[in-house]
């Protein structure tokens, strides 16, 4: 019942309101006509109550300021029925807005049982998210009219997921999993290269500062026509054995992350540079040096603190069990092409998925990479 009157009271305020979704980007979820409605509508509440209030302020000063022979009192008259107008109204008013927040809250935090789901994982500067067949992509993919729930845990410090056209926000915590849900009901705008806001998928931000590149933590939520995502799956989980390695390398490295703290134009950012990088001879936080070959640019993947370079803070966070062995010699590929070597055009032969040696079976330190690389 109480759900009832709220979907009512919904429609009445969404067509009396003019200004709805002013303040917002247009929803595309439907989630968002629960927030949109009582946010407009607490709007509404208060603009018309300061109105009144004002008003009524203006003209009892006219009214009273300076008739003749009256006097101020020293204590205003106690009047019972004022006094009751001006305290139950307001109650009534927030009982019926804690009665909307509550309702509202609980839906967003209460999934539906057959939610598709997906695991998100926050690290510093960048969004993984991880779909049940394994398949890691920087952004965001979801089917139209489906609900959906993020599973979500950061490897480093608090982050922040932000959807505002679904009008879903929660904190990203370490140690711990959090939970949010939406069902998409629209197709983002198609990018027309002006740059404008959801244009080629809704925007995803971090929401939480969660350090020097926190502004650059980005990521599009692609919404996929009926009957087409688990298609987009299938096509985009194998897209890297298609990719010649260097190329597929350096796709990795602007969506997972990489770009955030390597150049490849030789300029220094929060890691060093990758440009020419390959081969050579670099000093170490220790003391000691090391050559970068496959060995140590896979090492500083999976264990970046093992050898940490000169000049440099620990804060790279591990990649281990977030890139699959081919992944990480198309990283190690990119890399050397950026030295001057010469990456193939293709990848060699491997054995099926499941035997020996396949995809997804990790290999052993000296022989690291060097089936591919």
């Amino acid at each position: 019942m109480i759900e009832n009157l709220l979907n009512s009271a919904n429609s009445l305020t969404a067509t009396a309101l003019p200004l709805a979704g002013f303040w917002f980007r247009e929803a595309a979820s439907e989630n968002a006509g629960d927030v949109d409605f009582l946010f407009n509508a607490i709007l509404w509440i208060c603009v018309f109550f300061f109105v009144l209030i004002v008003a009524m302020m203006v003209v009892f000063t006219a009214r009273y300021y300076a008739r003749p022979g009256h006097s101020a009192e020293h204590t205003a008259h106690h009047n019972n029925a004022l006094e009751a107008t001006w305290s139950i109204i307001p109650l009534f008013i927030v009982m019926w807005i804690f009665g909307a927040g509550y309702w509202g809250y609980m839906n967003l935090r209460t999934p539906p049982d057959s939610a598709y789901e997906v695991q998100v994982i926050g690290k510093k500067w960048n969004w993984s998210f991880v779909y049940p067949n394994g398949y890691i992509d920087a952004n965001l993919h979801v089917p139209i009219d489906e609900p959906v729930k993020l599973v979500m845990t950061s490897d480093d410090v608090i982050h922040s997921v932000f959807i505002p056209a679904f009008r879903v926000k929660m904190d990203v915590v370490p140690g711990r999993y959090s939970k949010v849900w939406f069902t998409a009901n629209k197709m983002a705008p198609t990018d027309d290269g002006s740059g404008g806001e959801d244009m080629g998928g809704f925007d995803l931000f971090c929401t939480e500062y969660c350090g020097q590149q926190h502004s650059s933590m980005l990521a599009k939520v692609i919404v996929h026509e009926s009957g087409t995502f688990q298609d987009w799956l299938v096509e985009a989980s194998n897209w890297i054995d298609k990719t010649p390695p260097a190329v597929a390398g350096e796709r990795l490295y602007k969506e997972r992350g990489c770009a955030a703290c390597h150049s490849i134009d030789g300029s220094t950012k929060a890691g060093p540079t990758w440009k020419g990088i390959y081969g050579t001879e670099e000093p170490l936080v220790s003391g000691e040096s090391v050559t970068v070959d496959e060995n140590y640019i896979r090492e500083s993947i999976l264990n970046p603190n093992a050898k940490v370079r000169a000049g440099f803070k620990p804060v790279m966070p591990s990649y281990q069990g977030q890139l699959k062995e081919r992944e990480i010699d198309a990283i190690i590929w990119y890399i050397k092409s950026l030295s001057g070597e010469q990456a193939p055009d293709a990848w060699p032969d491997l054995p099926a998925e499941g035997e020996e040696g396949g995809e997804g079976e990790a290999p052993t330190d000296g022989e690291a990479a060097a089936t591919d690389v």
